[in-house]
């Protein structure tokens, strides 16, 4: 298990510099338990977006246009409000309860 952490789309300013004002991401993981037909994926998921204030006259700014995926993830990860720790956890969290669960739905009849 890994936590692959995506971005979604961005938010930028329609100007020349196009700086990014916001990114919004997912962090997913998943486990397979089983194999063949009784296979099953239990996943988990934390979601979030996250506002910047893009100055294209600050020591390393990358220009819209040169930007990566790594390079916005890692101004996610960097940013105040994300931990990255305790998302992960929270991922792994979700696996375990979808593995073995501590509350059931249904009827009795």
């Amino acid at each position: 298990m890994a936590v692959t952490w995506k971005i979604n789309t961005l938010e930028y300013n329609n100007d020349s510099d196009k700086g990014v004002i916001v990114a919004h991401w997912d962090a997913t993981d998943e486990e397979v338990v089983g194999s063949g037909d009784s296979a099953v994926t239990h996943s988990g998921r934390y979601y979030g977006s996250i506002g910047f204030a893009p100055d294209a006259s600050k020591s390393g700014y990358i220009a819209y246009a040169s930007l990566t995926e790594a390079d916005v993830i890692g101004w996610v990860k960097a940013h105040a409000d994300v931990d990255e720790t305790a998302i992960e956890t929270a991922i792994a969290a979700q696996i375990t309860e979808s593995k073995t669960p501590t509350t059931m739905s249904g009827t009795p009849w």
